[in-house]
């Protein structure tokens, strides 16, 4: 039985460093981009969400492979998650772009989610250093539509403290008086 394992702050560096030294640009996605905007980690992270472009999908692989990570779940062009034997995650999020900067991702019923292109000018810090991430709005939409977990509340919480917005429904407790 496998312990889990916690993408801490320097395995997140040590991907993003090593992705963009194969010039491959990345997004930091997910609750890791929650906590680069708000400069501080919150919480444990089971994993490390990335937005790329997917003509970057295959040297991503290649240099996730060399830090030990191996495809677990391969949806192109939707998605791609790797492990690596300790159990460290990484979730890929492909995007094409159009002309106006807008990144667009395969769903997996063929729709598709936009990263509008103003969304996509976040920054972070991740234990002190600056990273690109999803802005703050964009977090919001993208915790939005589906049934959230434990983690998820607690990343949205944060988030609308943070904009200083009331909570969606779907993230209200119910009142138990």
């Amino acid at each position: 039985m496998m312990i889990a394992t916690y993408m801490d702050a320097d395995d997140v560096l040590r991907v993003i460093d090593r992705l963009a030294s194969a010039d491959i640009r990345v997004w930091v996605d997910g609750g890791w981009g929650v906590d680069a905007l708000l400069g501080r980690q919150t919480r444990r992270h089971r994993d490390l969400d990335l937005a790329l472009r997917l003509a970057d999908v295959e040297g991503a692989l290649g240099v996730l492979a060399q830090l030990g990570y191996r495809v677990v779940d391969d949806e192109l062009p939707t998605r791609v998650d790797l492990w690596a034997d300790d159990d460290r995650r990484v979730d890929l999020h492909p995007l094409t772009f159009d002309a106006d900067g807008h990144g667009h991702q395969q769903l997996q019923d063929g729709s598709f989610g936009t990263y509008i292109a103003d969304g996509l000018c976040g920054v972070g810090r991740i234990a002190g250093r600056r990273v690109d991430c999803l802005t703050l709005d964009l977090q919001m939409r993208f915790h939005l539509g589906y049934e959230p977990d434990d983690s998820d509340h607690h990343d949205v919480h944060l988030l609308a403290e943070h904009l200083d917005l009331p909570l969606p429904p779907e993230f209200q407790v119910p009142d138990r008086g």
